[in-house]
């Protein structure tokens, strides 16, 4: 099969496409041929050494794959050969063929196909765990979405809206912002023109914001901490401007607030049928035109390193997808 390959740590470009062997299942896996794999912010990490764990060189990135199982572990479960699945494979996806646990693999629905299950799992399924389980965001609250435009904050603004919030959503440039208004963000706020703090301010009647939604980290954190509303909520998601922020305690205190950390893989593991609950609602909301996940590109396999290196610098708008057959 072929995989596309980390060989040494560094950038996207050193990526190579090559013949390897396929995957052997162990007994709890499912060997998946893949059809789509997602491109995801630990993809940019993962090859530098930089994410919070790093498989054996060489290896193939990829943390999200789409496709049809190929074959079964005897202790995997209750899938079958040929049955449609997406599944979180940590690295291993920008391949032809990966073999991952049968508890990280979720039937598809009938009504989606393989490009956009790809860019459903991760990115739907940490910011339906920010918001309900971590955020606890109410019908009636406003919720704040920095990087509004990118994979998760797309899918921050879609679930907001559809578990009842008032949505402002935040990003770099009008051109982003549109794509967030068309999700159904109510507000906008264009953080390279103007204060985060002071427009959020604007916009709540100088309340703040109930919950606060940060992929982004670096010097915004800051403001967002400061827009938060009494007993706010600031979920720390990721820090995709590259630069992890301090924390000015004094702040929280003041506002009677919480700074929430959000691990999705792990409150997958260690939380299954909370995270199985979570999916139930999303593909409901799916199938009811709630959610309409944003493909902007898709990339042959030979091109995953290009994806990597888009994404990296910030360039992409929604969900990037490697299409591997």
């Amino acid at each position: 099969m072929k995989a596309v390959l980390c060989k040494t740590l560094g950038p996207a470009g050193d990526l190579v496409l090559e013949e390897v062997a396929s995957p052997v299942p162990k007994p709890n896996e499912l060997l998946l041929d893949v059809h789509a794999a997602g491109v995801n912010f630990p993809d940019t990490l993962i090859i530098q050494g930089k994410y919070q764990f790093q498989p054996p060189l060489p290896f193939s990135p990829g943390g999200e794959a789409a496709g049809v199982v190929a074959a079964v572990g005897e202790k995997a479960g209750t899938f079958k050969v040929g049955q449609r699945v997406m599944a979180l494979t940590g690295w291993g996806a920008f391949a032809e063929q990966v073999a991952v646990p049968h508890y990280n693999a979720l039937p598809i629905p009938d009504d989606m196909d393989f490009t956009t299950a790809a860019a459903f799992s991760m990115t739907y399924g940490t910011s339906m765990h920010a918001l309900s389980q971590r955020g606890q965001l109410k019908a009636g609250e406003t919720l704040l979405v920095l990087g509004a435009s990118g994979g998760v904050g797309l899918a921050a603004v879609e679930i907001g809206k559809a578990l009842g919030a008032r949505v402002i959503a935040a990003a770099s440039s009008a051109e982003k912002l549109a794509v967030a208004q068309a999700a159904g963000a109510d507000e906008l706020i264009d953080y390279s023109q103007a204060s985060l703090k002071d427009e959020v301010k604007r916009l709540t009647g100088g309340q703040g914001a109930d919950v606060i939604y940060d992929p982004v980290g670096g010097e915004l954190f800051d403001q967002a901490v400061r827009s938060l509303a009494w007993n706010g909520r600031l979920l720390v998601v990721g820090f995709a401007s590259g630069s992890i922020p301090q924390l000015a305690a004094n702040l929280v205190l003041l506002k009677g607030a919480a700074v929430l950390g959000v691990f999705w893989g792990a409150f997958a593991q260690r939380q299954p049928q909370d995270n199985a609950d979570n999916f139930r609602r999303l593909f409901a909301w799916y199938s009811e035109g709630k959610l309409k996940p944003r493909v902007s590109q898709t990339y042959p396999l030979a091109q995953a390193g290009h994806a990597i290196d888009c994404l990296a610098q910030r360039q992409a708008v929604g969900k990037l997808v490697v299409i591997a057959r």
